[in-house]
């Protein structure tokens, strides 16, 4: 991956010295994009699985970014990017935050060798989030269901990178706590809603509804959102409204994409939608950038066209990025 043409670009705009510091320099612009990619997708809290970061990196985003969690890259190549040993991160989480590291991602016989290495060490735990999996056999599987340890399905990811990807059909039978992840963006998908329309393309049996939970309640469960209702109340300050394409509602996820979002709401703050749904908010317009998108005319909180004004600057030529609606 690291020699093809679109990690040697990114890497115009930001290389990574080691320091995984993603406070330092150019990173925000990069920081920014994966921002944009989520809100754009109707995604407003994020886990972003890289080593804990300033406080700063956290705050003042138009999303949540969530900063409470322990990690270890995986067990076969250590905790390369920053932090402690993979045991030591887990007793730093005291079986309270998610402890999350890369899994079995591969076919071959190191990949396979992982999850044997996990349970030596007795981290799989109930906290334990487990990213990919696709080396884990229906035994190993049926151990994380009974654990009750979370797993983070990234569907697009592992076809395009492994040509195989994780036994969602023993994971479903044996009750693991499923969630959709997009991975990295130069190995994932455009974004979240397009990793919905894999998944149900590869595995048409999975129940729609069953999807849907791993990007809603699955997920709050992992990352032990505990604020998490998924219910509209009075109060409440989180809202997704989509345009009706089928009677369905579970279906119509199928068939959206992010234009199709008609008013999205976070902490009580409209951030991405249709300008006529403005009118019902006191806002600073100038916080706003609006633009149209296939005659719909949209609005979203911030201002992404500077970001990609910035990077067109030091590329040197203008790049299209497929999950911006502008």
């Amino acid at each position: 991956m690291k020699n093809t043409k679109t990690f040697l670009e990114r890497n115009k705009v930001w290389i990574n010295d080691g320091s995984f510091d993603l406070t330092k320099g150019t990173a925000k612009f990069i920081i920014l994009l994966g921002i944009y990619k989520n809100l754009f997708s109707g995604c407003a809290v994020v886990q972003d699985h890289i080593p804990n970061q300033k406080d700063e990196y956290y705050e003042n985003n138009p999303i949540t970014i969530l900063k409470e969690y322990t990690q270890c890259h995986s067990l076969s190549m250590g905790n390369w990017w920053g932090g402690k040993i993979a045991v030591e991160e887990w007793k730093d989480s005291q079986g309270e935050k998610p402890f999350i590291i890369h899994i079995g991602e591969g076919i071959d016989d190191k990949a396979k060798l992982c999850f044997p290495k996990l349970e030596e060490l007795d981290l799989l735990k109930p906290n334990t989030l487990l990213i990919h999996g696709i080396a884990l056999s229906r035994e190993q599987l049926k151990k994380c269901a009974d654990v009750g340890s979370s797993i983070c399905w990234c569907p697009d990811s592992n076809l395009f990178l492994v040509g195989k990807t994780l036994d969602i059909e023993s994971c479903l039978e044996f009750g693991v706590n499923v969630v959709i992840g997009t991975d990295s963006t130069m190995s994932g998908s455009i974004n979240i809603l397009e990793d919905i329309k894999t998944a149900k393309k590869n595995f048409p049996d999975i129940p729609i509804k069953e999807i849907f939970r791993m990007v809603t309640s699955n997920a709050a469960k992992a990352l032990f959102l505990k604020d998490y209702s998924g219910q509209i109340k009075d109060e409440t300050a989180e809202l997704l409204l989509i345009k009706k394409k089928n009677d369905d509602p579970f279906r119509n996820l199928l068939e959206i994409d992010n234009n199709d979002i008609e008013l999205f709401i976070h902490k009580g703050i409209p951030i991405y939608g249709n300008q006529k749904f403005l009118d019902n908010f006191k806002i600073e317009l100038s916080d706003y950038f609006l633009f149209e998108n296939r005659n719909v005319k949209k609005f979203v909180f911030g201002h992404p066209e500077k970001v990609i004004e910035k990077i067109d600057s030091i590329l040197g030529y203008h790049k299209n990025f497929p999950f911006l609606p502008f």
